[in-house]
């Protein structure tokens, strides 16, 4: 596990260290943080609707990153049929905390959903991000996804897409 300097403690000279963990979704009582932290990033407004379409249907495709009782990660992935012949796992919503990132935490959530989509039998897992988030293209080449398709117009600031596969069988 990853430890973490926590620099808000009241007495500098006596810092505590802080324990990175990562937790699978459990309960809705989870959503309110997973909410906040998402809004934050993505440049789509997601309605409650679409995070309980993910987290309930699918929840153990769901991690968070906690330090204490604050999540500062969360990743937000499905897995059903594509085209009734591959199973496909999408990953719909990766946040890290602006304090936290360049840590390697986003790719651990990523990782970790990954690793249980292939325990389900997936075949390829797909995402889309915006063509300017080159953290965002880094992270998840390093991973071994490749630029799939561009996707014009696909968000609704009107902003372009790339769509990225990882190729799993």
């Amino acid at each position: 596990m990853l430890k973490i300097r926590d620099d808000d403690a009241e007495d500098n000279s006596l810092k505590q260290e802080s324990q990175l963990d990562y937790v699978s979704y459990e309960s809705e009582l989870q959503m309110p943080d997973i909410i906040e932290l998402i809004t934050k990033d993505l440049s789509e407004p997601y309605s409650i609707y679409t995070y309980r379409y993910f987290l309930h249907n699918w929840p153990r495709l769901a991690y968070l990153a906690m330090v204490d009782s604050k999540c500062v990660g969360a990743v937000v992935s499905k897995l059903d049929m594509h085209k009734k012949t591959i199973r496909r796992g999408y990953i719909a919503m990766l946040a890290v905390e602006k304090d936290y990132r360049k840590r390697g935490i986003g790719s651990e959530l990523v990782s970790l959903t990954i690793e249980q989509m292939i325990k389900e039998g997936c075949d390829e897992v797909v995402l889309e991000t915006e063509l300017s988030n080159k953290p965002a293209l880094a992270l998840y080449e390093n991973l071994g996804f490749v630029r799939d398709k561009r996707l014009f117009r696909y968000y609704l600031n009107g902003r372009d897409a790339f769509r990225l596969k990882l190729w799993l069988n």
